[in-house]
Protein backbone atom coordinates (compact mmCIF):
# COMPACT_ATOMS: atom_id res chain seq x y z
CA UNK A 1 0.00 0.00 0.00
CA UNK A 2 2.42 2.19 0.78
CA UNK A 3 4.40 1.75 -2.84
CA UNK A 4 1.16 3.30 -4.49
CA UNK A 5 1.65 6.94 -2.98
CA UNK A 6 5.19 6.72 -3.74
CA UNK A 7 5.08 6.00 -7.12
CA UNK A 8 2.67 8.93 -7.97
CA UNK A 9 5.40 11.98 -6.13
CA UNK A 10 8.27 10.60 -7.50
CA UNK A 11 6.51 11.99 -11.52
CA UNK A 12 5.04 15.04 -9.61
CA UNK A 13 8.44 16.02 -8.04
CA UNK A 14 10.34 15.50 -11.04
CA UNK A 15 7.35 17.65 -12.97
CA UNK A 16 7.77 20.43 -10.11
CA UNK A 17 11.73 20.43 -10.57
CA UNK A 18 11.89 20.61 -14.29
CA UNK A 19 8.81 23.62 -13.75
CA UNK A 20 11.47 25.44 -10.86
CA UNK A 21 14.45 24.98 -12.81
CA UNK A 22 12.60 26.75 -16.03
CA UNK A 23 11.76 29.82 -14.26
CA UNK A 24 15.23 30.20 -12.58
CA UNK A 25 18.14 29.62 -15.47
CA UNK A 26 22.09 28.98 -14.43
CA UNK A 27 23.91 31.84 -13.63
CA UNK A 28 26.29 32.53 -10.71
CA UNK A 29 24.78 35.47 -9.63
CA UNK A 30 20.76 35.39 -8.73
CA UNK A 31 17.97 38.02 -7.38
CA UNK A 32 15.29 36.85 -5.75
CA UNK A 33 11.97 38.30 -7.64
CA UNK A 34 8.51 37.83 -8.67
CA UNK A 35 9.73 35.02 -10.94
CA UNK A 36 11.61 32.64 -9.02
CA UNK A 37 10.29 32.84 -5.25
CA UNK A 38 7.92 30.71 -4.33
CA UNK A 39 5.14 31.25 -1.41
CA UNK A 40 2.79 28.53 0.22
CA UNK A 41 1.62 27.72 4.34
CA UNK A 42 3.83 26.76 6.28
CA UNK A 43 3.22 23.44 8.93
CA UNK A 44 1.94 25.66 11.60
CA UNK A 45 0.34 27.85 8.71
CA UNK A 46 -1.84 25.14 8.14
CA UNK A 47 -3.16 24.91 11.77
CA UNK A 48 -4.03 28.77 11.48
CA UNK A 49 -5.74 28.06 7.78
CA UNK A 50 -7.95 25.27 9.63
CA UNK A 51 -8.74 27.60 12.56
CA UNK A 52 -9.69 30.35 10.15
CA UNK A 53 -12.02 28.00 8.31
CA UNK A 54 -13.80 26.43 11.59
CA UNK A 55 -14.27 30.51 12.98
CA UNK A 56 -15.66 31.35 9.61
CA UNK A 57 -17.95 28.31 9.69
CA UNK A 58 -18.73 28.66 13.33
CA UNK A 59 -19.63 32.16 12.79
CA UNK A 60 -22.07 31.47 9.77
CA UNK A 61 -23.56 28.79 11.61
CA UNK A 62 -24.45 30.73 15.23
CA UNK A 63 -24.71 34.35 13.26
CA UNK A 64 -22.18 35.40 16.05
CA UNK A 65 -20.93 38.39 15.00
CA UNK A 66 -17.90 38.90 17.55
CA UNK A 67 -16.35 35.27 16.07
CA UNK A 68 -16.95 36.64 12.30
CA UNK A 69 -15.19 39.56 13.47
CA UNK A 70 -12.24 37.47 15.08
CA UNK A 71 -12.43 35.37 11.77
CA UNK A 72 -11.81 38.48 9.43
CA UNK A 73 -9.20 40.13 12.22
CA UNK A 74 -7.22 36.66 12.05
CA UNK A 75 -7.50 36.76 7.58
CA UNK A 76 -5.98 40.24 8.28
CA UNK A 77 -3.30 39.07 9.87
CA UNK A 78 -3.03 36.25 7.39
CA UNK A 79 -3.04 38.77 4.24
CA UNK A 80 -0.24 41.04 5.83
CA UNK A 81 2.07 38.09 6.91
CA UNK A 82 1.65 36.76 3.46
CA UNK A 83 2.90 40.24 2.02
CA UNK A 84 5.80 40.76 4.47
CA UNK A 85 7.49 37.12 4.19
CA UNK A 86 7.15 37.50 0.17
CA UNK A 87 8.49 41.04 0.62
CA UNK A 88 11.38 39.98 3.18
CA UNK A 89 12.89 37.19 0.43
CA UNK A 90 12.22 39.04 -2.37
CA UNK A 91 15.49 40.99 -3.69
CA UNK A 92 18.25 38.96 -2.38
CA UNK A 93 21.35 39.10 -4.47
CA UNK A 94 23.03 35.57 -4.59
CA UNK A 95 26.61 35.57 -6.35
CA UNK A 96 28.90 32.08 -6.36
CA UNK A 97 32.65 33.50 -5.17
CA UNK A 98 34.32 29.92 -5.30
CA UNK A 99 34.10 26.55 -5.10
CA UNK A 100 36.28 24.23 -3.68
CA UNK A 101 37.88 20.88 -5.07
CA UNK A 102 37.65 17.37 -2.70
CA UNK A 103 38.49 14.07 -3.14
CA UNK A 104 35.86 11.40 -3.27
CA UNK A 105 33.54 11.27 -0.75
CA UNK A 106 34.90 14.35 1.21
CA UNK A 107 32.47 17.62 0.35
CA UNK A 108 33.35 20.58 -1.92
CA UNK A 109 32.91 23.79 0.11
CA UNK A 110 30.82 26.55 -2.10
CA UNK A 111 31.44 30.50 -0.81
CA UNK A 112 28.65 32.89 -1.53
CA UNK A 113 28.43 36.15 -1.15
CA UNK A 114 24.87 37.67 0.08
CA UNK A 115 23.89 41.23 -0.73
CA UNK A 116 20.95 42.96 0.85
CA UNK A 117 20.13 46.55 -0.47
CA UNK A 118 16.98 47.38 1.44
CA UNK A 119 17.54 49.62 3.94
CA UNK A 120 15.91 46.71 6.44
CA UNK A 121 17.78 43.96 7.80
CA UNK A 122 16.88 40.55 6.51
CA UNK A 123 16.25 37.66 8.97
CA UNK A 124 16.17 34.15 9.86
CA UNK A 125 17.60 33.35 6.16
CA UNK A 126 17.74 29.13 5.27
CA UNK A 127 20.78 28.18 3.05
CA UNK A 128 20.56 24.68 1.95
CA UNK A 129 22.05 22.86 -1.20
CA UNK A 130 19.13 19.92 -2.31
CA UNK A 131 20.89 16.84 -3.34
CA UNK A 132 18.59 14.41 -4.60
CA UNK A 133 18.28 11.04 -3.81
CA UNK A 134 18.96 9.76 -7.18
CA UNK A 135 21.88 11.77 -7.27
CA UNK A 136 23.61 9.89 -4.60
CA UNK A 137 23.11 6.20 -5.61
CA UNK A 138 24.27 7.35 -8.98
CA UNK A 139 27.54 9.15 -8.19
CA UNK A 140 28.99 6.92 -5.74
CA UNK A 141 32.43 6.73 -5.67
CA UNK A 142 34.80 3.56 -6.32
CA UNK A 143 36.30 2.20 -2.90
CA UNK A 144 37.28 -0.92 -2.31
CA UNK A 145 35.43 -3.92 -0.34
CA UNK A 146 35.60 -2.02 3.34
CA UNK A 147 32.64 -2.83 5.38
CA UNK A 148 33.96 0.15 7.49
CA UNK A 149 34.07 2.75 4.59
CA UNK A 150 30.93 1.79 2.93
CA UNK A 151 28.98 2.60 6.33
CA UNK A 152 31.34 5.81 6.46
CA UNK A 153 29.75 6.95 3.07
CA UNK A 154 26.32 6.08 4.06
CA UNK A 155 26.87 8.44 6.78
CA UNK A 156 28.16 11.44 4.83
CA UNK A 157 25.64 11.18 2.26
CA UNK A 158 22.52 11.45 4.62
CA UNK A 159 23.72 14.38 6.17
CA UNK A 160 23.05 17.33 5.12
CA UNK A 161 23.90 20.91 6.50
CA UNK A 162 22.54 24.50 6.48
CA UNK A 163 23.88 27.66 7.00
CA UNK A 164 21.36 29.63 8.81
CA UNK A 165 21.39 33.57 8.61
CA UNK A 166 19.83 35.54 11.79
CA UNK A 167 20.52 38.71 10.08
CA UNK A 168 21.89 40.00 6.59
CA UNK A 169 22.70 44.05 6.65
CA UNK A 170 24.49 44.84 3.32
CA UNK A 171 26.94 41.99 2.60
CA UNK A 172 27.56 38.83 3.87
CA UNK A 173 30.14 35.76 3.32
CA UNK A 174 28.52 32.11 3.72
CA UNK A 175 30.30 29.14 3.06
CA UNK A 176 28.60 25.86 2.39
CA UNK A 177 29.26 22.19 2.00
CA UNK A 178 28.14 20.14 -0.94
CA UNK A 179 28.97 15.99 -0.64
CA UNK A 180 30.85 14.10 -2.98
CA UNK A 181 30.35 10.62 -4.12
CA UNK A 182 32.32 9.40 -7.42
CA UNK A 183 35.04 11.46 -9.28
CA UNK A 184 34.91 13.91 -11.88
CA UNK A 185 33.06 16.92 -12.63
CA UNK A 186 30.31 17.58 -10.21
CA UNK A 187 27.50 19.80 -11.19
CA UNK A 188 26.65 21.91 -8.09
CA UNK A 189 22.54 20.98 -6.87
CA UNK A 190 20.20 23.67 -6.59
CA UNK A 191 20.42 26.11 -3.42
CA UNK A 192 16.98 26.77 -1.50
CA UNK A 193 16.80 29.59 0.27
CA UNK A 194 13.51 29.87 2.88
CA UNK A 195 12.31 31.71 5.52
CA UNK A 196 9.23 31.96 7.61
CA UNK A 197 9.69 35.12 9.35
CA UNK A 198 8.06 37.22 10.92
CA UNK A 199 5.16 34.87 12.24
CA UNK A 200 6.06 31.66 10.97
CA UNK A 201 2.72 31.60 9.22
CA UNK A 202 3.67 31.54 6.02
CA UNK A 203 6.55 29.94 4.01
CA UNK A 204 8.50 31.75 1.05
CA UNK A 205 11.43 29.82 -0.66
CA UNK A 206 13.21 30.25 -4.03
CA UNK A 207 16.03 28.03 -5.88
CA UNK A 208 19.26 28.99 -7.54
CA UNK A 209 20.65 26.92 -9.92
CA UNK A 210 24.45 27.51 -10.51
CA UNK A 211 26.20 27.98 -13.85
CA UNK A 212 29.46 26.69 -11.89
CA UNK A 213 30.79 23.16 -11.56
CA UNK A 214 32.93 21.34 -9.05
CA UNK A 215 35.93 18.99 -9.71
CA UNK A 216 36.62 16.10 -7.54
CA UNK A 217 39.81 14.12 -7.55
CA UNK A 218 39.94 10.33 -6.74
CA UNK A 219 40.44 9.76 -3.11
CA UNK A 220 44.33 8.80 -2.73
CA UNK A 221 44.82 5.03 -1.88
CA UNK A 222 48.20 4.50 -0.03
CA UNK A 223 50.68 2.66 -1.96
CA UNK A 224 54.85 1.95 -1.80
CA UNK A 225 56.04 4.50 -4.32
CA UNK A 226 59.05 4.67 -2.89
CA UNK A 227 59.86 1.50 -3.81
CA UNK A 228 58.15 1.90 -6.81
CA UNK A 229 60.56 4.88 -7.78
CA UNK A 230 63.60 4.26 -5.78
CA UNK A 231 66.73 5.22 -7.34
CA UNK A 232 69.20 2.10 -7.33
CA UNK A 233 72.31 3.70 -6.02
CA UNK A 234 72.91 6.88 -4.96
CA UNK A 235 75.79 7.84 -7.66
CA UNK A 236 72.54 7.73 -9.65
CA UNK A 237 71.16 10.87 -8.92
CA UNK A 238 72.23 13.93 -10.31
CA UNK A 239 73.11 17.60 -8.47
CA UNK A 240 70.79 19.27 -6.89
CA UNK A 241 68.97 15.71 -5.46
CA UNK A 242 66.09 15.54 -2.63
CA UNK A 243 67.32 14.68 0.46
CA UNK A 244 65.82 14.44 4.21
CA UNK A 245 67.41 12.93 7.35
CA UNK A 246 67.79 9.63 7.85
CA UNK A 247 70.34 7.05 8.59
CA UNK A 248 71.91 6.17 5.27
CA UNK A 249 74.43 8.22 3.22
CA UNK A 250 76.81 10.69 4.46
CA UNK A 251 75.69 14.23 4.25
CA UNK A 252 78.16 16.63 6.44
CA UNK A 253 80.09 17.22 9.78
CA UNK A 254 78.98 19.78 12.83
CA UNK A 255 80.65 20.54 15.98
CA UNK A 256 79.65 18.60 18.47
CA UNK A 257 77.10 20.20 20.63
CA UNK A 258 76.71 18.75 24.29
CA UNK A 259 73.94 15.80 24.54
CA UNK A 260 74.13 14.89 21.30
CA UNK A 261 74.40 10.41 20.60
CA UNK A 262 78.22 9.49 21.00
CA UNK A 263 77.58 6.79 18.47
CA UNK A 264 77.61 9.84 15.88
CA UNK A 265 80.84 11.47 16.89
CA UNK A 266 83.52 10.94 14.39
CA UNK A 267 86.35 9.35 16.35
CA UNK A 268 88.64 9.39 13.32
CA UNK A 269 89.22 13.48 13.70
CA UNK A 270 89.31 13.08 17.88
CA UNK A 271 91.95 10.50 17.68
CA UNK A 272 93.94 12.84 15.18
CA UNK A 273 93.42 15.90 17.41
CA UNK A 274 90.89 17.67 15.71
CA UNK A 275 88.23 18.10 18.10
CA UNK A 276 84.74 16.54 18.49
CA UNK A 277 82.91 16.28 15.27
CA UNK A 278 79.16 14.65 14.55
CA UNK A 279 78.25 12.55 11.60
CA UNK A 280 74.96 13.50 9.97
CA UNK A 281 73.45 11.57 7.33
CA UNK A 282 70.43 11.80 4.99
CA UNK A 283 68.39 9.62 2.90
CA UNK A 284 67.44 10.52 -0.96
CA UNK A 285 64.39 11.20 -1.09
CA UNK A 286 64.42 11.01 -5.48
CA UNK A 287 65.27 13.36 -8.35
CA UNK A 288 62.68 14.47 -10.64
CA UNK A 289 60.10 11.56 -10.05
CA UNK A 290 57.65 10.77 -12.85
CA UNK A 291 54.20 9.24 -11.72
CA UNK A 292 53.55 7.21 -14.85
CA UNK A 293 49.65 5.42 -15.27
CA UNK A 294 51.73 2.12 -16.52
CA UNK A 295 53.72 2.19 -13.15
CA UNK A 296 50.98 2.17 -11.17
CA UNK A 297 50.71 -1.34 -9.46
CA UNK A 298 46.80 -1.56 -8.92
CA UNK A 299 44.57 -3.25 -11.70
CA UNK A 300 41.33 -1.47 -12.03
CA UNK A 301 41.18 2.21 -13.84
CA UNK A 302 39.89 4.27 -10.74
CA UNK A 303 42.16 2.49 -8.01
CA UNK A 304 45.26 3.68 -10.77
CA UNK A 305 44.03 7.31 -10.46
CA UNK A 306 44.26 7.06 -6.47
CA UNK A 307 47.19 6.24 -6.40
CA UNK A 308 48.72 8.36 -9.04
CA UNK A 309 46.55 11.37 -6.37
CA UNK A 310 48.70 9.66 -3.54
CA UNK A 311 51.69 9.77 -5.34
CA UNK A 312 51.26 13.28 -6.16
CA UNK A 313 50.16 15.04 -2.32
CA UNK A 314 53.08 12.72 -1.41
CA UNK A 315 55.66 14.33 -3.36
CA UNK A 316 54.06 17.64 -3.39
CA UNK A 317 54.35 17.45 0.40
CA UNK A 318 58.24 16.80 0.43
CA UNK A 319 59.09 19.01 -2.20
CA UNK A 320 60.30 16.92 -4.73
CA UNK A 321 60.23 17.86 -8.28
CA UNK A 322 57.83 15.62 -10.39
CA UNK A 323 55.71 15.26 -13.54
CA UNK A 324 53.09 13.44 -14.35
CA UNK A 325 51.82 11.13 -17.46
CA UNK A 326 48.37 10.15 -17.35
CA UNK A 327 46.66 7.54 -19.90
CA UNK A 328 45.35 9.98 -22.55
CA UNK A 329 48.11 11.98 -22.82
CA UNK A 330 50.58 8.59 -23.23
CA UNK A 331 48.04 7.61 -26.47
CA UNK A 332 47.48 10.95 -27.57
CA UNK A 333 51.22 12.01 -28.09
CA UNK A 334 53.85 9.67 -26.85
CA UNK A 335 56.84 11.94 -27.50
CA UNK A 336 55.48 14.86 -25.57
CA UNK A 337 57.39 16.01 -22.44
CA UNK A 338 54.92 16.56 -19.36
CA UNK A 339 55.65 19.56 -17.47
CA UNK A 340 58.08 19.36 -14.23
CA UNK A 341 56.90 20.94 -11.06
CA UNK A 342 56.75 20.75 -7.11
CA UNK A 343 55.26 21.90 -3.84
CA UNK A 344 51.53 21.58 -2.97
CA UNK A 345 50.71 24.12 -6.19
CA UNK A 346 51.80 22.00 -8.11
CA UNK A 347 49.96 19.01 -6.39
CA UNK A 348 46.77 20.40 -6.62
CA UNK A 349 47.22 20.82 -10.43
CA UNK A 350 48.19 17.39 -10.91
CA UNK A 351 44.84 16.51 -8.81
CA UNK A 352 42.80 18.87 -11.39
CA UNK A 353 43.79 16.33 -14.12
CA UNK A 354 43.07 13.34 -12.44
CA UNK A 355 39.40 14.45 -11.80
CA UNK A 356 39.11 15.48 -15.52
CA UNK A 357 40.72 12.29 -16.84
CA UNK A 358 37.94 10.02 -18.47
Amino acid sequence: MSILPKALTVPARSLLSRWFAARAPKSDNATLNLRNVYIFFSREGLLFAVLLIITFIAGINYGNNLVLGLCFYLISVWLISFHVTFAHISGLQVRLLDVTMAEAGAPVWVTLQLRNDSRRPRRQLLFTFEQVASEQTEQKPYKKADKNNDNQHEINADSQLSVLVTRLQDEQIIRLPVQTYRRGQLQLPRLKIKTVYPLGIMRAWSYVYFARSAWVYPKPEVFDWQAQYAIASPEDLPIGGQYRQGQDDFERLDNYIEGESLARVSWGHVARGQGMFTKHFADPVGHEQTLDYTDMPAAQHEQKLAQMAYGALTLGELGVPFNMRLPNEITVNKHATATMGEGEVFAQACLLRLAKSP
